[in-house]
């Protein structure tokens, strides 16, 4: 499992964070837990494989977003007990 963050410009309201979930969740595969925040200026998900950078940027910039930076690491998956 994989998190990733990404800062991004151009968010100006709570419905640009809509936008953006619906890019990630409809990009990405098996993207879960996505949280986005226009007041940080930063998105962030989890999901099973690594997501492409430069994919992500294209299919933001048709948004009118720009990924300023994009941070991924492994996380493990904890259990119940773990």
């Amino acid at each position: 499992m994989y998190k990733t963050t990404l800062k991004i410009d151009d968010m100006m309201c709570s419905m640009c964070e809509v936008h953006v979930n619906d890019l990630i969740r409809n990009t990405v595969p098996g993207a879960k837990k996505i949280k986005s925040s226009h007041k940080k200026g930063e998105s962030s998900f989890v999901s099973k494989e690594e997501p492409d950078e430069q994919m992500l940027k294209e299919e933001l910039s048709k948004l009118g977003y720009e990924i300023r930076s994009m941070q991924t690491e492994a996380i493990e998956k904890k259990g119940l007990f773990g």
